[in-house]
């Protein structure tokens, strides 16, 4: 006899029991959604990422661009390579730290994330449409909690 694959009858039981799984499965979920969302409009998700966050600090090193935003560095230089040469961000010599360069946005990169940013809100909420707005306040409690972020 063989397995009806219509409907998952085994995944429910193991999410339940390995929460850490189902974490993985969900996370995963939400990060293809994520690039499909970007790459229909032209912008990486970690593209995305470092002009919200140069436009809400300013000018700042990869290296700190990386930490915080929990990019690896490696990764990050590609991404800083390409907003770079789309003319979104300029590198220069960070005047604090003569060995390292400060990424700081351009008023391309400015107007870039604006467009960027107007599509997030119905993105997220076709992403998070199985939860009702309590539980999404809920959820970034919880995420903030295993993140260890602050309150």
């Amino acid at each position: 006899m063989t397995a009806d694959r219509s409907k998952p009858t085994y995944f429910p039981q193991l999410a339940a029991e390995r929460l850490d799984i189902a974490l993985c499965r969900a996370s995963a979920a939400v990060a293809r959604a994520a690039d499909a969302h970007a790459g229909e409009h032209g912008l990486g998700v970690g593209q995305h990422l470092v002009l919200k966050m140069l436009e809400a600090v300013g000018p700042c090193s990869q290296q700190t661009l990386s930490e915080e935003l929990r990019i690896d560095r490696t990764v990050m230089v590609s991404v800083c390579d390409d907003l770079e040469k789309a003319g979104h961000v300029r590198r220069e010599r960070n005047p604090r730290d003569r060995r390292s360069y400060a990424v700081t946005i351009t008023d391309a990169g400015r107007r870039r994330l604006a467009e960027a940013e107007a599509s997030i809100p119905e993105f997220l909420e076709d992403t998070f449409n199985g939860l009702t707005p309590a539980e999404r306040d809920q959820l970034s409690v919880l995420l903030g909690k295993l993140l260890r972020l602050p309150d």
